[in-house]
């Protein structure tokens, strides 16, 4: 009996050892249970906070197990960009949810040569929509985004000249449009049957993709009755849009006369017949390949910009000295008109109000995690092969020691003396690095254009200031929680 407890205690004493010696690398952090980790820990409604909570306590880099998918967490943007910098950072996190759906596929999803030539691709088709910084066709695309503005402030304008409403549907509506037009090459009325089911179908599943949801890094339990519903929600729904996605590609293929393509589904047709004879056509341009990617750009596209804006509103709504301020700029640089691309530049509270938006309420607020394809090091520390990196946006952002009062929205932040628009380096509403966001330029012209004209034509006021919740809701990006806004039209 003795020699068993001896036995017992020495392999117990191995074990520790090792575990101290496998760790001794590693960044500090919270306490890891066995199998789950630290999630127990992980507030799901808020993990954003929590993480920046243990960012105080254990430093800009510091590390944990998130059940089965070893976690590092950098709240300091210089390391950031350093580290997503470095092609060994490139690979998408571990997270059994996505992977589970999109099975690597798409351009979320998707890694190495994959990821590199879709990337490609999709930079060039923008650049052919007119979607990107430089473009001959950006004058098509502003009107495109014009003809959304302008059919929002009217459908607002008919209710009335006072409307009390939340501001959601009619939004998602009108940015929903331009998304269906570049991706699609079709879009729908307001009532259409199919569109209502897309706009709500998407909105469910953002909420149940959740960076921090448990099922992520606990696979197995989609056995249980609650996480295997959601599951099964999940992959329905992906079937029924690649169904959807047939029948648009089927239409666009009848549709295509030339190589000037104005929507994805006509560049990935074109693009795939210029490479059929190369070796990696069926890995670049297979059918899943294709439904994936409509899937990424749509969703990513309209869920991003539609919750910056709909936080945009909802700030200027509860700070309307703000709105005086830059609907006296627009008065002044650009009149009763409305305001255009060109006259963005002249207009720099414009851009420091939204950078603003973009900053107290960082849509990613825990960033999009990137995965480690093999051993590195960041600083002193050895970070494993197959770690999930997690860029913090919310505490890269709400930092005390860079902005002063983070929790107050005041755009002063990101104007100079002279009065002028500013970059932060500190600011990364975009991520950064080798898998920046590729459609940044897309979201700012969306983001100025529909910004700009709606205080133009309407002040924004709530009702109750103090009932205002400014928390949010996170799931896969930070939404604004339903909440009415009065329009009051100007003129």
């Amino acid at each position: 009996m003795d020699m068993i407890c001896v036995l017992i205690l020495t392999l117990l004493l191995v074990y520790i050892l090792y575990r101290v010696q496998k760790n001794v690398h590693l960044p500090p952090g919270p306490l890891n249970l066995p199998v789950v980790g630290s999630l127990l820990y992980l507030d799901p409604k808020q993990p954003h906070l929590t993480l920046t909570k243990w960012a105080k306590k254990y430093g800009p880099v510091f590390g944990m197990n998130l059940g089965s998918v070893y976690t590092v967490v950098l709240t300091d943007p210089k390391t950031i960009k350093s580290v997503f910098s470095k092609d060994v950072t490139t690979c998408r996190a571990p997270l059994y949810v996505t992977h589970g759906i999109m099975k690597g596929y798409g351009i979320v999803c998707s890694e190495g040569d994959l990821w590199k030539d879709q990337r490609k691709f999709i930079y060039n088709s923008l650049r052919q929509f007119g979607a990107a910084k430089i473009s001959e066709n950006k004058e098509k695309m502003e009107e495109l985004i014009m003809e959304n503005v302008l059919d929002f402030i009217n459908h607002i304008k008919e209710m009335g000249l006072e409307v009390y409403i939340e501001p959601l549907e009619p939004l998602r509506h009108n940015i929903g449009s331009i998304m269906n037009q570049i991706v699609f090459g079709h879009s729908w009325s307001r009532e259409d049957e199919t569109w209502n089911w897309l706009q709500n179908l998407q909105e469910e599943g953002i909420k149940l993709i959740g960076v921090a949801g448990p099922l992520n890094f606990l696979p197995f339990l989609r056995y249980i009755p609650m996480f295997k519903r959601t599951m099964d929600f999940l992959i329905s729904g992906k079937l029924k849009t690649h169904k959807l996605y047939q029948d648009l590609i089927k239409k666009q293929c009848e549709n295509i006369i030339s190589e000037d393509y104005n929507n994805l589904i006509q560049a990935f047709i074109i693009e795939k017949e210029k490479r059929k004879d190369t070796k990696d056509i069926e890995k670049f341009y297979n059918d899943q390949q294709f439904y994936h990617l409509l899937a990424d750009i749509f969703g990513a596209g309209l869920d991003t910009t539609l919750t910056t804006l709909r936080w945009y509103l909802l700030f200027m709504a509860t700070n309307p000295q703000h709105q005086d301020i830059l609907r006296q700029q627009i008065e002044e640089e650009v009149g009763n008109r409305l305001v255009k691309l060109s006259d963005i530049h002249s207009l720099p509270w414009l851009e420091a109000s939204i950078a603003e938006t973009q900053r107290i309420r960082s849509v990613v607020p825990l960033g999009i995690p990137h995965g480690t394809q093999e051993e590195f090091k960041i600083g002193k520390y050895k970070i494993p092969k197959q770690t999930m990196i997690v860029p913090l946006q919310w505490a890269v952002h709400m930092n005390e020691e860079v902005y002063e009062n983070p929790n107050e929205f005041n755009p002063k932040r990101f104007l100079s003396k002279q009065g002028q628009f500013i970059k932060n380096p500190n600011f990364i509403p975009f991520q950064t690095g080798k898998r920046m966001c590729i459609g940044d330029e897309f979201a700012r012209m969306i983001l100025y254009l529909f910004g700009s004209n709606i205080i133009q034509n309407f002040r924004l006021t709530v009702k109750d200031k103090e009932s205002v919740d400014l928390t949010g809701e996170c799931g896969i990006t930070l939404n604004p929680k339903h909440q009415k806004i009065l329009f009051q039209k100007l003129f």
